[in-house]
């Protein structure tokens, strides 16, 4: 079985083949030209798919609000205009004519990790990624638990600081304002104004800059603010995080040991592991419908 996945995000485009074991053949990466708009970028989607022949199927996963029972983009997504209502599993299918899922791109990276990564084994966990805002999904017995609208997960809207700063979605003191690695650079920057992304972030802090090791464990205490809500409400075996920054193994054991202090004594056997999948999760993610 060939099967293309396709992560569609407001910068770049990922398109892979993969067999039904989630080894990847074929890969291209284009920028999106997010300008041109919803309508436009699948277009050009479609012109790059016709590049690879005889597969059995599409999977897609992409920014925003997504009815994955329609494939559609219900909400706006991020960077991209023009993408409410876009139609994206119609357009796909009736011009390929094979099957074709479409998925919200953070769940389907959770969906990655549970059918090819370290979530494999688990089938109850939660995932957050970390970068210019905070995403998430929630698993349950290896499925996306949704909601009733289709939109459960948005962890990054969580209000952690009541009287706070204004998100950009425009509510007042959301996680992601102050846990997401913008969060972490526009505090660094404050220190150096040359400290504007995350790799010389880390570089002084591993080099021990006080400075920026104060900046580092600000910021890490605001990423344990939310988990510990979602400890307590969850009580999930084991958090998955990702994003670049969530690579380094030092900062996901930070993480974990601040969270265990916080909690109560019944959550202390909660697990806080990195995801595996690098930038392959949505891809995987997506191609994981058809399996």
């Amino acid at each position: 079985m060939k099967i293309v996945g396709v992560d569609i995000g407001g910068t770049s485009i990922k398109i892979g083949t993969f067999d039904q074991h989630g080894k990847m053949d074929e890969f291209i990466e284009y920028e999106t030209n997010s300008a041109l708009g919803g309508k436009r970028i699948i277009e050009n989607l479609i012109k790059q798919l016709e590049n690879f022949q005889n597969f059995d199927a599409i999977g897609v996963c992409t920014a925003g609000q997504v009815d994955n029972e329609r494939g559609m983009i219900t909400g706006e997504a991020a960077n991209i205009p023009g993408t409410a209502g876009l139609q994206v599993k119609k357009m796909l299918e009736d011009h390929f004519h094979v099957p074709v899922t479409v998925e919200n791109d953070v769940n389907a990276a959770a969906l990655g990790e549970n059918y090819f990564g370290i979530g494999k084994e688990l089938p109850n966990f939660l995932y957050l990624t970390y970068g210019t805002g905070i995403g998430g999904a929630i698993v349950i017995d290896s499925n996306i638990y949704y909601g009733e609208n289709g939109f459960a997960g948005e962890f990054g809207h969580m209000i952690t600081h009541g009287d706070g700063e204004r998100c950009k979605c425009g509510l007042i003191g959301c996680y992601e304002t102050y846990a997401s690695t913008t969060a972490l650079i526009k505090a660094a920057k404050k220190v150096n104004n040359s400290y504007d992304n995350g790799r010389v972030i880390f570089e002084k802090f591993h080099e021990g800059d006080e400075d920026v090791k104060n900046v580092v464990m600000n910021w890490i205490d605001e990423i344990v603010i939310g988990l510990i809500s979602l400890t307590h409400i969850f009580n999930p075996q084991t958090i998955i995080v990702g994003g670049g920054v969530m690579e380094q193994e030092e900062i996901v054991n930070i993480i974990s040991e601040k969270l265990r202090e916080k909690t109560l004594e019944g959550f202390h056997e909660v697990e806080i592991v990195k995801a595996t999948l690098g930038n392959k999760a949505g891809m995987l993610g997506a191609i994981s419908l058809h399996l």
